[in-house]
């Protein structure tokens, strides 16, 4: 029989429940799919088919899953220059390493025309594979099947994925690219996503979880890379918004496109959503190939440790000259950075957003840090609400992963104004302070050239626990700037005097001399060392080399209560 017989025959059984009992409408066009070419009938077997026909059975499913039963669907993706789910798993994992589980599920649903479109996997890859032979758990949406959407199935392969690797404690790695909710499915789709977020709530600080945003990423799915550790995006294919442009045109009358309302260059910049954005798929997998060789497997694990080719007794006589000696003086915190770490190698976590603060993963002597820096060409490197919460963030993730801390200052101080106040200035910059006081890793702070104010203390200071402070040689620690301190301490005096620029000059020397030299911190115990600038990666690698041995168990509790 032929494909093209398919209709009058199945009009022919129409009223044979025994053979219907075996094999409903939708399933005979699919399994004479399946057999097209082969001329074989389709009647139930009478005697056991071979291993070899199993197996060419079983070869043939395979293909119609990877390839779906439209011919045109890989073609539409790589038109708008994005691979398929499974070129991308292909490209994130090593060669050959991706064990895919569920390929033959399918869902159960009905109406609306969905019980005659019932493809194989459910429009979603999932499966594990390695990562520089590290194992790691994936799944992928696949927009050619029900435009990514999330249907009951999908949802529940996802979960079962998710609690496989909370039990063998893996990374996770999403990538998505789906339109929200099977809106056919209604309820069924919404519950799969609470069992989604609930999944990632629960291995939140237990394995990394990493997201990539491939293409749109609408309503409440935008909640699972939301509660992720990070979310990489690419410019001009990537979209995340809660209510897209039409549903905004309806309501409020807005003209918005997608790219100004979840684009992510929006999401770099403004939101702070997306951790890094990229010019290509290509591109973004192989960083977060990178970040996952960087990360423990599980919040059970240290940081892999790698052998490096760059010295641990290298001099950076450099750094005598990179920072300025004026305060006020603007420079690249990074290139102090590349000076001290292995390599010059960093790679920064939202490098777009907050720019007054750095954060991002690096090795020193083979060993993965979290490195925190002010940055004084942006905003002078003060503390504002974004970066502050910002850092905290990365802070909290480095002390679920038992990756040691490594904080650079030159801070002058809190931001100032009436909108950092009424938005919360209190409330959100004491997040950094919060995430450093509760972290329990290896901790080293380097002040560079200054420290002033609230700003001191919540940087990484002696006070909130941090395990080594060391201090260059020309550095300001102190309340607040000479000038500001001389003006209040001396006000009388200054305004008493004869030539008041005079004794206001005068003063103000006096009080860095006797207040801000770095030897009054020192005498003090709130400085461990006072450096050669040119010493600062061998004094590092001496301290957090002995700091691997820290242990610090944190008071029993249910959990804590940040200022969130």
């Amino acid at each position: 029989m032929s494909v093209s017989e398919i209709p009058s025959f199945l009009t022919a059984i129409e009223g044979e429940g025994e053979f219907r009992n075996l094999f409903s409408p939708s399933e005979l066009r699919r399994r004479f799919q399946v057999l097209e070419g082969r001329r074989e009938p389709l009647v139930p077997r009478m005697t056991k088919p071979s291993m070899q026909e199993r197996l060419s059975e079983l070869e043939e499913l395979k293909r119609i899953a990877a390839e779906t039963e439209d011919p045109t669907a890989s073609d539409r993706q790589a038109s708008k220059g994005k691979m398929t789910a499974r070129q991308r798993i292909e490209a994130l994992v090593d060669e050959g390493s991706f064990c895919e589980l569920q390929m033959f599920a399918r869902h159960e649903a009905t109406g609306f025309g969905l019980e005659d479109k019932r493809p194989f996997t459910d429009g979603v890859i999932t499966g594990w594979g390695l990562i520089e032979d590290r194992p790691v758990a994936v799944y992928a949406s696949d927009f050619r099947l029900f435009g990514g959407a999330l249907g009951a199935t999908y949802a529940a392969k996802v979960h079962e994925l998710l609690d496989l690797a909370e039990r063998v404690g893996v990374p996770v790695v999403a990538l998505n690219d789906g339109a929200g909710a099977r809106i056919q499915e209604g309820v069924a789709a919404l519950d799969g996503y609470g069992g989604i977020f609930r999944r990632n709530a629960a291995l939140s600080g237990v394995v990394p979880q990493i997201s990539v945003v491939l293409g749109p990423c609408a309503g409440g799915a935008v909640y699972s890379p939301a509660l992720t550790d990070f979310v990489f995006m690419v410019d001009g294919v990537s979209n995340m918004y809660i209510t897209g442009p039409d549903v905004i045109r309806a309501v409020t009358g807005e003209e918005v496109t997608q790219d100004d309302l979840g684009g992510a260059g929006l999401h770099a910049c403004v939101t702070g959503v997306a951790a890094s954005v990229f010019e290509s798929e290509e591109a973004c997998l192989e960083e977060v190939r990178f970040l996952v060789s960087m990360l423990p497997s599980n919040n059970l694990e240290v940081p892999p440790t790698v052998m490096s080719s760059d010295a641990a007794d290298r001099s950076c006589p450099d750094l005598r000259t990179l920072v300025p000696a004026a305060t006020q003086a603007s420079y690249d915190v990074r290139e102090v950075i590349y000076e001290i770490v292995d390599d010059g190698e960093l790679m920064e976590i939202h490098s777009a957003f907050a720019r007054n603060v750095i954060c991002g993963f690096a090795r020193l002597d083979g060993q993965t840090i979290g490195v925190v820096a002010n940055q004084p060409n942006h905003l002078a490197g003060v503390l504002d609400i974004d970066a502050s919460e910002k850092a905290a963030r990365f802070v909290r993730f480095c002390d679920a992963f038992n990756i040691p801390l490594l904080t650079l200052v030159d801070v002058p101080g809190f931001m100032p104004g009436k909108d950092q106040e009424r938005s919360g200035i209190i409330r959100r910059g004491a997040k950094l302070l919060y995430a450093y006081c509760e972290a329990s890793v290896p901790r080293v702070c380097v002040i560079l050239r200054k420290s002033y104010g609230g700003a001191y203390i919540v940087m990484d200071s002696k006070s909130v626990g941090d395990d080594f402070v060391l201090d260059w040689p020309t550095n300001e620690i102190a309340v607040m700037g000479a000038e500001g301190a001389a003006n209040i301490i001396f006000k009388r005096e200054i305004a008493k005097s004869k030539d008041p620029e005079r004794i206001r000059e005068l003063r103000i020397a006096e009080y860095k001399e006797e207040m801000m030299n770095p030897l009054v911190a020192a005498e003090k115990g709130f400085v461990d060392a006072i450096i050669d600038p040119a010493d600062t990666r061998i004094a590092l690698v001496k301290c957090f080399k002995l700091l691997r041995s820290k242990k610090e168990s944190l008071p029993q509790r249910k959990h804590s209560n940040m200022p969130l």
